[in-house]
């Protein structure tokens, strides 16, 4: 009878410190931030250039509810984002990987921007020589005048006199 008082007031005791060691062992619940910062690298892959952490739609709420529930699991971030790579394929990445030759999208702006100050610091060093070559504008130049030729100035001179 003894024995059977101990096994009722252990069991419920063992009971309690079993649920209190599984509801510490799962941790906190994921905040609605913590579940956005995943969510921001990985694009719909249903809608067209839609980041999942803005998307309104009911898959991409079951999305955010699935890593909700993989953050509580205890999963890392690129377990997580693994996880949707392997599920949809690289385009739901935000940010394509840099690596291999998608590394090309990082390194192709970064030459064509180098080629462009280059051929941009080029021409002003052509613009400088030329007028660096052609001298200071003088004072003395020879006038717009200089440059008709005498017969058509005297022709204009003539049709002035006759008007006044």
């Amino acid at each position: 009878m003894r024995r059977r008082i101990w096994l009722w007031v252990l069991l419920p005791l063992g009971l309690a410190l079993v649920l209190v060691v599984a509801a510490e062992a799962q941790g906190e619940a994921p905040t609605d931030d913590q579940v956005n910062a995943i969510a921001k690298k990985l694009y719909c892959p249903v809608c067209p250039n839609t980041p999942l952490d803005v998307c309104a739609t009911k898959a991409c709420q079951d999305w955010r509810a699935q890593i909700r529930d993989q953050l509580a699991a205890g999963w890392s971030e690129p377990q997580i984002i693994d996880y949707f790579v392997a599920q949809y394929g690289e385009r739901v990445l935000a940010e394509p990987e840099r690596s291999g030759f998608t590394s090309l999208v990082w390194i192709l702006p970064m030459i064509a921007a180098g080629v462009g100050l280059v051929g941009f610091v080029e021409v002003v060093r052509q613009w400088k020589r030329r007028r660096a070559a052609a001298g200071p504008p003088s004072m003395f130049a020879a006038s717009p005048a200089a440059a008709v030729d005498p017969e058509t100035l005297a022709r204009i001179e003539g049709e002035l006199e006759k008007m006044a």
